[in-house]
């Protein structure tokens, strides 16, 4: 098992992950939402603007009633950018929730595939301490060993057992979607490049602002005194913004500043990428640690098992029985934290 802070961190995780996750519905859902906004500011954009009213161009004149349409070429260009930037909004949610799961579910996963390595290892450990039992019950018929002695090794039986049941409990307690097949480090990669390609396309829409060719169209006519027959007129507009160099150079800047931004910022996918890498790193630390006081503990076993490995007395018996028993018991744990850090480090590499 891992140690106790490393079971608080995966309690931590769970609790994190419950409110998180997302699944493939999800993303289908938020990307409809992204794309029905950027489709109704796309027909805005492209839609002319109809108008009417009253205008009197200089004192003295008649007044006229003008109506018409009016369309700026800046504003058809910003109905295609509007849908380019919801795309990449769209890919980024999906690389960025994809790369988010599998970093807050990498503890729960290893978590339930280990502990259903060691279900299989106490299973193991009860058919051999069965077997033992087995033994001691005959020689109890025969007595030639006391019920003491039986009794020792039916409580090591339960104890295997309770663990039994508290690792089960554990594994149908830990619910884990499907994840990415993915290294996370790939994940990451395509979750920053999605981030670039988004500023990049948001900088090309405000890029628009800094410049319009407006074309209107449409018909005036005299109201006071009224004259006969409508006048067509039309007209074109061209404004530019004297400050768009320094505008635009404030734009590209704005992608590389949210890429810094993103690296450090507490709670992003790619913080806690780094902040899982020191956590995975301290678990195979204390695992190692964990295994090399087990091993030096089963050497010392077996080497009291050893001097008793054929006892002529009830006494010896019993004492190689308690060292057998114990020892069945140390083999899970030595075995779940050789087991524990081999896939840690097999998480690492695959992924870092």
């Amino acid at each position: 098992m891992f140690s106790n802070h490393w079971k608080l961190v995966t309690a931590v995780v769970l609790i994190s992950v419950s409110a998180m996750a997302t699944d493939v519905n999800d993303q289908l859902a938020y990307c409809a939402y992204v794309m029905q906004q950027a489709e109704a500011q796309r027909d805005l954009l492209r839609t002319p603007v109809a108008f009417a009213g009253f205008t009197q161009p200089e004192t003295g004149l008649p007044l006229q009633v003008i109506g018409g349409a009016s369309l700026g070429i800046s504003n058809f260009r910003k109905g295609s950018l509007s849908m380019d930037v919801a795309r990449k909004n769209c890919e980024l949610y999906k690389s960025t929730t994809a790369t988010q799961q599998s970093a807050q579910y990498a503890i729960p996963s290893l978590e339930k595939e280990a502990l259903t390595h060691r279900l299989a290892l106490i299973d193991q450990g009860l058919k051999s301490l069965g077997e033992l039992i087995d033994e001691t019950q005959k020689r109890v018929e025969a007595q030639s060993a006391t019920r003491l002695m039986l009794f020792s090794l039916q409580t090591t039986k339960i104890k295997m057992e309770a663990d039994r049941a508290d690792v089960q409990s554990k594994i149908a307690a830990l619910n884990i979607p499907s994840l990415s097949q993915r290294p996370l480090r790939d994940l990451v990669a395509e979750k920053e490049s999605g981030e670039a390609s988004e500023q990049k396309a948001l900088a090309r829409l405000n890029r628009q602002n800094n410049w319009d060719v407006a074309l209107s169209v449409g018909v005036h006519q005299q109201v006071n005194p009224i004259a006969y027959g409508a006048q067509p007129y039309g007209a074109v507009s061209v404004n530019y913004n004297l400050g768009s160099h320094a505008i635009d150079a404030h734009l590209d800047r704005t992608v590389e500043a949210y890429h810094e931004w993103k690296k450090v910022q507490e709670g992003d996918v790619v913080r806690n990428v780094e902040v899982l890498h020191q956590q995975l790193l301290d678990g195979v630390e204390a695992q190692q640690s964990r295994l090399t006081s087990l091993q030096a503990e089963d050497a010392e076993l077996t080497k009291n098992i050893q001097l008793v490995a054929n006892p002529d007395t009830a006494s010896a018996l019993d004492f190689r029985n308690q060292l057998i028993s114990a020892q069945l018991l140390l083999q899970i744990e030595t075995a779940d934290a050789s087991f524990r850090i081999d896939q840690l480090r097999e998480f690492l590499q695959k992924n870092y």
